[in-house]
C-alpha cells in the first residue's frame, strides 16, 4: 500500500491463483494448438542487443552488467521526439543498443540506421561519461511483453546506485481534474516517483485520481 498518492509501488503478483484454469485450458488444448502457441510465443519473444561489451569500458567482460548511474527511458513519440530534439541533438550520445520485438502494431529489426519518427527503440551512452544511458523507445510494446522487456533491459544493468527517470505523454482529455481541460496549459509536467528518490522533484506530483498505464507504469 502506497504511503501517499504519486507514490510508485509493485503490485502483489496473481500469479499462480489460476493454475486449476489453466490446466484445464492445457487439457482442451490439442497438438496443433500447442504447436502453433508455441510458435507465437516465440516469435514474441523480446531481444535486447547491444553494439558494444557492457560497462563503463568497452575493454569490460560481456557477462558483467552496464555500469549504470542514470537511465532515461523516454516510452511513446512524444516523449521520443523531445529526447531527440533537446538532448540527443548533439555528438555527445553514441548508439550502443537496440531492441528487437514483433507484436500486433509493431515490426522491428537489430538495424540501428533509423529516424526517431520510426517505430523503434534504441540505446545511446554518453561519450564522456559512460555510465549514463538513455532508450528511445517510440514503439509499441504489447502486455504480454512488458515484463520481457523490463528482464532484459534491467538484467543487463547493475541496480546499486541507478536512478531511473521514466518520460511519457497522455491527452490533456485523459487527465482527470475538477477544472476544466480547456484552461489547462498545454502541454504540463506532472511527476511520480518511489519512497527511494531524496532528491527534490523538478514539478508537482500526480493528483488523485490519475494513474500511469502500460511500460511506463511497467
Amino acid at each position: 500500500m502506497a504511503t501517499f498518492f504519486g507514490e510508485v509501488v509493485v503490485a502483489p503478483s496473481r500469479a499462480g491463483v489460476d493454475d486449476e484454469e489453466s490446466a484445464e485450458e492445457a487439457r482442451e488444448e490439442t497438438p496443433e494448438d500447442r504447436e502453433i502457441r508455441r510458435e507465437l510465443e516465440k516469435k514474441r519473444e523480446v531481444d535486447v542487443l547491444w553494439t558494444v561489451k557492457s560497462g563503463a569500458s568497452t575493454e569490460s567482460s560481456a557477462d558483467e552488467p552496464f555500469v549504470c548511474s542514470r537511465f532515461i527511458v523516454a516510452i511513446g513519440h512524444n516523449a521520443a521526439a523531445f529526447l531527440s530534439s533537446f538532448i540527443l541533438d548533439s555528438v555527445c550520445w553514441e548508439v550502443v543498443g537496440v531492441v528487437k520485438l514483433w507484436n500486433e502494431w509493431c515490426r522491428t529489426s537489430n538495424t540501428t540506421n533509423v529516424l526517431p519518427t520510426d517505430s523503434f527503440c534504441l540505446f545511446y551512452r554518453l561519450i564522456s561519461d559512460p555510465t549514463v544511458l538513455l532508450c528511445q523507445c517510440s514503439c509499441y510494446v504489447a502486455e504480454d511483453q512488458q515484463f520481457q522487456w523490463l528482464e532484459k533491459v534491467f538484467g543487463c544493468m547493475q541496480k546499486e546506485g541507478l536512478q531511473v527517470t521514466i518520460l511519457s505523454t497522455c491527452p490533456v482529455a485523459d487527465y482527470k481534474t475538477q477544472e476544466s481541460t480547456l484552461t489547462l496549459p498545454s502541454p504540463f509536467l506532472k511527476a511520480l516517483k518511489t519512497k527511494e528518490f531524496k532528491e527534490q522533484v523538478c514539478c508537482p506530483l500526480l493528483e488523485q485520481p490519475n494513474i500511469v498505464r502500460d511500460l511506463p507504469a511497467a
